[in-house]
C-alpha cells in the first residue's frame, strides 16, 4: 500500500529538482526525505530514484507515481473536506490563500471580513505574494488559492491543472508629480517623457514587464528606472517625493493619492486583469471562498 504522504514528497522532489530543495520546503532534513522515499520505493517495489551527478532523478517508474500522485492528493483533499462539512454542517476546514498587495487591501481583506460572518467554520490565511512565487505553491498544495494578475501584452503562462477565473479588469495609468509640466493636460504621449526617471516593481514581476514594454513601444525610449519596489504605495510616494513617474492600475489609485497627477496615455490603453487560480478540485471550502472574492470584487 502506498503511503500518500511519501508520494507527497516524491512530487516535492520533482517539482524542486533536489533532496535538499525538498526538505527545505516541507520543513524535513535532507537525510528525514531520502529514508522516506526509501521506504517509498519498497512500498512501490520498483526504483523511483537514481543518481544524476550529486543529484537524483526519477526513474520512468517515479515519473509515473507523480503523474498519479496529484490525482490521489486531489480525492484525499476532497475526502477530508467533505467529512469536515459533514462535522460541521456547513463547509468547513482552512483556505490558504496568496495575493499581491493591492489585491490584499482592496479585494482579499473584505472577503475574510464578509467570510467570518457568512462561514465561520472556514479559517482563512492570507499571505501577501506576488504569483511567480504563488503559482507553484499553488500546484504543489501549500497554497489553495491565489490571486494574481496580468498586465496587457504580457500573457501568464496558463496550467491545465488549474483553473482561472476573471475577477477585475482595469486600467493602468500615468502618474506623475502634480506640478510636472505635462500634468497640465489629460492625456500624456509617452515620447515626451523619455528624460523621465521612473518607478517599478522588482525585476522578474510583470509590472515591470510592462512598464519596460510600454515604454520602448509606446515611446520609443528605454526607461530609466531608478527605484524598485513590489509594494505601489512606495511607488507612489517616490512620485510624489523625487518627481519621478510610473505606471500604475486603478485598484491603486482607487485610494486617492494626494501630490500626484493621474492621467491616461494619448497612445492609447493599457490594462490588467486581476484574476483567481485555484486547482481544478475545489473543496466546498474553497468555492465558498471563490464566491466570496468575487463578490468583494
Amino acid at each position: 500500500m502506498l503511503d500518500l504522504r511519501r508520494l507527497r514528497l516524491l512530487r516535492e522532489l520533482d517539482a524542486r529538482g533536489t533532496v535538499h530543495g525538498a526538505a527545505r520546503a516541507l520543513g524535513y532534513t535532507p537525510s528525514a526525505i531520502s529514508q522516506q522515499l526509501a521506504v517509498l520505493e519498497r512500498e512501490a517495489g520498483a526504483k523511483l530514484l537514481e543518481r544524476s551527478g550529486r543529484n537524483v532523478r526519477l526513474t520512468d517508474a517515479g515519473q509515473v507515481l507523480v503523474r498519479h500522485a496529484a490525482t490521489l492528493l486531489d480525492g484525499m483533499e476532497a475526502a477530508e473536506a467533505e467529512v469536515a462539512a459533514i462535522a460541521a454542517g456547513h463547509p468547513a476546514g482552512v483556505v490558504r490563500v496568496s495575493a499581491f498587495q493591492s489585491a490584499f487591501l482592496r479585494i482579499v481583506a473584505p472577503a475574510v471580513a464578509a467570510l467570518a460572518d457568512s462561514h465561520p467554520g472556514i479559517r482563512i490565511e492570507v499571505t501577501e505574494a506576488e504569483v511567480e512565487e504563488a503559482v507553484p505553491a499553488l500546484r504543489l498544495r501549500q497554497l489553495d488559492a491565489l490571486v494574481g494578475d496580468e498586465y496587457s501584452g504580457r500573457p501568464r503562462p496558463v496550467h491545465d491543472d488549474l483553473t482561472r477565473e476573471s475577477l477585475v479588469r482595469e486600467q493602468v495609468r500615468l502618474v506623475l508629480p502634480e506640478t510636472h509640466p505635462l500634468a497640465a493636460g489629460e492625456r500624456v504621449r509617452m515620447a515626451e517623457l523619455s528624460g523621465a526617471r521612473w518607478a517599478a516593481c522588482q525585476p522578474g514581476t510583470g509590472h515591470r514587464e510592462m512598464q519596460i514594454r510600454a515604454c520602448r513601444e509606446l515611446g520609443g525610449f528605454e526607461p530609466d528606472l531608478r527605484y524598485a519596489s513590489d509594494d505601489f504605495l512606495i511607488l507612489v510616494e517616490m512620485v510624489r517625493t523625487t518627481g519621478a513617474c510610473a505606471l500604475l492600475p486603478d485598484l491603486v489609485l482607487g485610494y486617492g493619492v494626494p501630490g500626484v497627477a493621474v492621467r491616461s496615455l494619448a497612445e492609447g490603453d493599457l490594462t490588467r486583469e486581476v484574476f483567481l487560480l485555484t486547482r481544478a478540485t475545489r473543496t466546498p471550502a474553497v468555492e465558498a471562498v471563490a464566491a466570496a472574492l468575487h463578490t468583494a470584487a
